[in-house]
């Protein structure tokens, strides 16, 4: 439960595999890293290259020091010195002069992904023999040749939003137990820093009850340590000791690690779910390597999967786990991973990740992943008692489910309840919970919880009509500050929809007639009772349409008005609104573009992002013309495809 990275002084080196019985060896981390780089690269390779290397190298060990990956384990180390699970480290060999001078230099810096704590997991390989999703060793020396600079070798392969952070402190002992059991009557960061990795976990297992993170270890935290420690099989004695401690931490490490997926340009959802042959033993490659990331972020959360070499290499090991997750979830123990197993895979994985929001959100929101199994009449344990916690909460706003006692127990009122939920959105009406109806209880239920402050393209949990108006407006409107304004939110989704259409002076957070008449008519267009207001079907509509819209859109050059340049302020024009749409895009990949108001208005915030977008594409700064125009459509509809 680290809060910020630090440089070790020193960092003790496990020589062999995790669970074997070899000998440990503490050394300083400057020394560690002195021969690493000059195990694993050529001092002879361009300056450029070492240093892109050396920095991967520092922030992978960081990293695994950082969420404590092997103590959180029980291990008495901070990392392995084989290639399978770590990188090399030879004791006693030669540190070449260059790599001891670099490592020198920059030892106290390492890479960081915008919006993370946690120094980035940077994956690398030699990228001859051996690819993967990250830096490749040979690919840094052809891309130093050409000129490049150690950060934009490091952009070049792990992205424009990973940086270089420099000056680190160093400590001497990066260790998170504070050496001693916490219990009741404690006080401080410690206390808070179990509290808030209960709530965390409290997201995956509903029973663990929501606590106040005030630094106060009070009854409620000690009842809340007691259900965990019940869960995990620890002794339920309400003392946050050593062992309770790191399971805190794994769990955490778990959530972090599907961070992972970022290092490897890959986001979970983007992941395709259907390959056309199943993976067995032997196989190698990228869905191998994802494979074995989701077995060991499943691991954190079920002790009953072990951990695997994320080698990309279907070893014996990683055949164990696929057996084990098999079992673990009532499928076919056969240790091939056909579409079945890898869809109950995902499926179990997407559920940590939209339960945490991927660690960073903490609204209270608590949900598990399909646990693989129908629930129906007679059913009993966890996943039911959290089926139960889920109707009733959406009981509170869809009044025709009557609410059950959370028992855990699926009896006569809990499939009545369900039976009433599947007619309500449009279900097979069968009173069992497959993993369809799972998912979209689950659905519904965020959206009532989130529903005090709903995020961009959330729905509110009350019906939108009206007379409504968000509580705060004016604002600069763009969909990284619509979290609690749901109008802007449905207006500036209708507006995308159909940009073509004018729809003067609108996102303005306020219900209007303009934004009734245009809900109704796509209402109207998409089948559906056209009322004006916006219920949860409607708003489930205009989302996917607006998703849809923004995955498919490419723009026309054609669109821009001949003969026409923005160069002073303006009316609103909805040709500015596409371009601003088109420029926040931008700015998710270019750091230097700044983000405008999407207001169709050309205000000082657009003069700023169409200067910027000149700059970077070395355009005439001359206002926003055809050309800039066309070169914007055509970046846009490249990183779009």
């Amino acid at each position: 439960m680290p809060v910020g990275a630090t440089i070790p002084e020193f960092i003790t080196v496990h020589l062999g595999l995790p669970a074997s019985n070899a000998q440990n060896v503490t050394v300083s981390f400057i020394d560690y890293i002195k021969n690493v780089a000059s195990s694993e690269i050529y001092p002879t390779w361009p300056e450029s290259a070492l240093r892109a290397n050396i920095y991967a190298q520092i922030s992978f060990a960081l990293n695994k020091i950082y969420t404590e990956f092997y103590r959180a384990r029980g291990y008495n180390f901070d990392i392995t010195n084989t290639t399978q699970y770590d990188q090399a480290f030879v004791p006693g060999r030669n540190i070449f002069g260059d790599i001891n001078r670099i490592v020198d230099d920059i030892f106290d810096s390492y890479l960081r992904r915008e919006g993370f704590l946690e120094p980035l997991a940077a994956r690398f390989c030699n990228g001859t023999t051996v690819t993967c999703e990250g830096l490749s060793q040979w690919g840094s020396v052809s891309l130093a040749n050409q000129g490049y600079l150690p950060y934009q070798i490091i952009q070049y392969y792990y992205g424009d939003d990973v940086n270089i952070i420099t000056d680190v402190p160093v400590e001497t002992s990066l260790e998170s137990y504070p050496g001693y059991p916490i219990s009741t009557g404690d006080r401080g960061p410690n206390v808070r820093r179990i509290q808030n990795s209960l709530n965390l976990v409290s997201k995956n297992y509903p029973l663990i009850p929501k606590v106040v993170p005030d630094a106060i270890f009070g009854e409620s935290t000690e009842e809340a340590v007691k259900t965990f420690q019940r869960i995990f099989n620890l002794t339920p004695d309400g003392v946050v000791g050593r062992a309770t401690w790191y399971k805190l931490v794994s769990l955490v490490v778990g959530i972090n690690r599907l961070n992972e997926l970022n290092s490897m340009g890959n986001t979970l959802f983007g992941l395709s779910l259907e390959y056309p042959d199943a993976i067995t033993e032997g196989d190698t490659g990228e869905k191998v390597s994802i494979m074995q990331l989701m077995l060991n972020i499943l691991a954190e959360y079920y002790n009953q999967i072990p951990f695997v070499p994320n080698s990309g290499s279907f070893d014996q090991q990683t055949l164990n786990g696929v057996i084990a997750f098999q079992k673990q979830f009532g499928l076919p123990q056969n240790g091939i991973v056909d579409d079945r197993t890898w869809e109950a895979m995902y499926n179990a994985v997407k559920g940590i990740y939209i339960a945490t929001d991927n660690g960073q959100n903490e609204a209270p929101v608590q949900i598990l992943p399909y646990p693989g199994m129908l629930l129906s009449a007679g059913t009993r344990g966890d996943s039911v008692q959290a089926l139960q916690e889920y109707l009733n909460g959406i009981s509170l706003v869809y009044t025709e489910i009557s609410p059950v006692t959370p028992t855990g127990n699926f009896g006569r009122n809990t499939r009545t309840a369900v039976l009433t939920f599947q007619g309500l959105f449009g279900l097979p009406e069968t009173g069992v919970v497959d993993r369809e109806t799972w998912e979209r209880i689950e659905e519904v239920f965020i959206e009532i919880r989130e529903g005090a402050q709903p995020r961009f393209g959330q729905f509110p949990g009350y019906e939108l009509k009206e007379g409504q108006e968000d509580s705060v407006r004016g604002i600069e409107v763009n969909t990284d500050n619509l979290t609690g304004r749901p109008v802007y939110s449905l207006q500036h989704m209708l507006r995308y929809i159909n940009a073509e259409k004018p729809l003067p002076g609108i996102p303005d957070g306020i219900f209007g007639g303009q934004t009734t008449d245009r809900v109704k008519e796509f209402q109207a267009e998409n089948d559906l009772n056209a009322t004006g207001t916006v219920n949860s079907q409607t708003f489930s509509a205009i989302r996917d349409a607006y998703n849809k819209k923004t995955d498919e859109l490419k723009q026309p050059e054609g669109a821009y008005p001949h003969g026409v340049v923005y160069d002073q302020p303006e009316t609103e024009q909805d040709i500015l609104y596409v371009a601003q749409v088109m420029l926040n895009k931008l700015a998710d990949t270019f750091a230097n573009i700044s983000r405008p108001n999407i207001n169709g208005e050309y205000d000082a915030k657009m003069q700023k992002s169409i200067s910027d977008f000149q700059k970077q594409f070395n355009l005439p700064q001359n206002g926003f013309d055809k050309n800039t125009w066309d070169q914007l459509t055509r970046i846009y509809n490249e990183i779009k495809a």
